[in-house]
């Protein structure tokens, strides 16, 4: 599968302001990473499609979609609070809508990111459900 990986200072400058400020709406997603088994913290965007939230990643293959296919237990948090959920991998077939959703929700920020990888595939969608 496909992966863009961010440069130096998307990883380790960016993501940690954006996390802090809520840049763009985002959120900041905690999981348990598969190998050290630490807690990993990424800044996200989830997007509500019929009642149903939804995280996308918009560089594909990443490390966070890795660590979260193998403990699906995460933690959305906001500057209203910590929810907990369940997430479950969409199959490619249903992913469009989402996608979609997604890509307004996020605006023009994601769309190099669609243009270099325009492939549903390419982008993996999980479903929150709440814990």
């Amino acid at each position: 599968m496909a992966y863009l990986k961010p440069g130096w200072f998307t990883a380790k400058v960016f993501n940690k302001i954006a996390m802090a400020a809520g840049i763009s709406g985002s959120e900041t997603l905690t999981l348990t990473a598969r190998r050290s088994g630490e807690l990993q913290q990424i800044p996200v965007i989830s997007v509500a499609v019929d009642g149903t939230r939804f995280l996308v990643s918009t560089r594909g293959d990443s490390q966070w979609v890795k660590n979260l296919r193998a403990n699906p237990a995460v933690s959305l948090t906001t500057r209203a609070g910590t929810e907990r959920f369940a997430a479950t991998e969409l199959p490619v077939g249903q992913r469009p809508p989402v996608l979609q959703a997604y890509r307004i929700k996020a605006g023009k920020t994601v769309d190099r990111y669609f243009a270099k990888l325009p492939d549903p595939a390419d982008h993996p969608v999980f479903r929150l459900t709440p814990a």
